[in-house]
């Protein structure tokens, strides 16, 4: 599948607006691809649910705080029939299984020793022909799992090091026929020579799945950065009701693009308290190893202080 090398890459969902903590991601993703020799990609994830007009201001918030990116900016939805070609790849190597159950069977059902609670338990592994063909009649349609050869996976990353995690059965098309995200990321990462993965540390555990899978496709996994997320006083992540957390709304209230830059530079180490900053002079700044491993607890007078 690989067709190029050496990129890295920021993949938001259209959604809706970014918020500081999307873009502080999309920040440190930069400067790692920037500061490695890197090509760096734009990819959306459009594949579960898309706001109209959404990628656009996506694009915009990016760009206005100095981000550039190489073009065309990929879109998951154009790419269905690969994902579907590689599902059947998988099916043809007798990787796959068909799944018909619900996710409330899933969190039910008794777990394997030492299984993290939600695991797939395995039960439609070994149906036959005729248990498949009766449920099917029933008028449940299944969902895709790949057949693990194994219970975890080792990834390397360069802010958690040396990270095992697990790996079951997992999805990788659900029951309407829509690929899933642990397929899709694997197949648009290895195909857009993506070898950089930088993300928030929330999808740390879903890593070693997609690191798994790339092997089973014959691709080197990337190397990951899970980067520490932006947090609400309350340690919850952000979203629209912690107020102004939007380039949008941030200048409504008389904030500015490159103000938020600063914020976001001096929360990472790499700026003094208003100190007005552009992406190539945090470049030349940027030192991983001294990125800090705490969320950033963004509390409502950060722009209190704002000229």
């Amino acid at each position: 599948m690989s067709t190029q090398h050496a990129a890295g890459r920021y993949a938001p969902s259209p959604s809706g607006d970014l918020h500081v903590g999307n873009l502080r991601t999309a920040v440190l993703a930069w400067l790692f691809a920037r500061t490695t020799g890197r090509r760096f990609l734009i990819r959306m994830e459009d594949l579960d649910r898309a706001v109209v007009g959404a990628d656009a201001r996506q694009l915009a918030d990016l760009a206005s705080l100095g981000i550039d990116w190489e073009i065309p900016v990929v879109y998951q939805t154009a790419r269905r029939d690969i994902y579907r070609d590689i599902i059947a790849r998988l099916h043809d190597a007798g990787r796959t299984f068909e799944c018909f159950c619900t996710r409330r069977e899933i969190l039910e059902a008794p777990s394997a020793p030492h299984a993290p609670h939600g695991a797939y338990p395995g039960t439609c592994r070994h149906l036959t022909g005729a248990e498949r063909a009766e449920k099917i009649a029933a008028g449940r349609p299944p969902a895709i799992r790949i057949l693990a050869d194994t219970t975890d996976f080792t990834v390397t990353d360069l802010l958690h090091g040396t990270f095992t995690g697990m790996v079951d059965d997992f999805v990788i098309q659900r029951n309407d026929g829509t690929p899933a995200y642990n397929l899709a990321v694997v197949v648009d990462d290895a195909a857009q020579g993506v070898d950089q993965v930088v993300r928030g540390d929330d999808l740390l555990s879903s890593a070693p799945r997609q690191a798994y899978l790339a092997t089973l496709l014959g691709e080197t996994p990337p190397t990951y950065a899970h980067v520490p997320m932006v947090l609400n006083p309350a340690g919850v992540r952000l979203s629209k009701r912690d107020g102004a957390v939007t380039l949008t709304d941030l200048a409504a209230a008389g904030v500015s693009a490159a103000t938020v830059l600063s914020h976001l530079a001096q929360s990472l180490g790499l700026a003094g308290r208003g100190e007005a900053v552009d992406l190539p002079t945090l470049a030349g700044r940027f030192v991983p190893e001294a990125l800090p491993r705490e969320p950033w607890l963004l509390g409502p007078t950060e722009w209190a202080s704002t000229p």
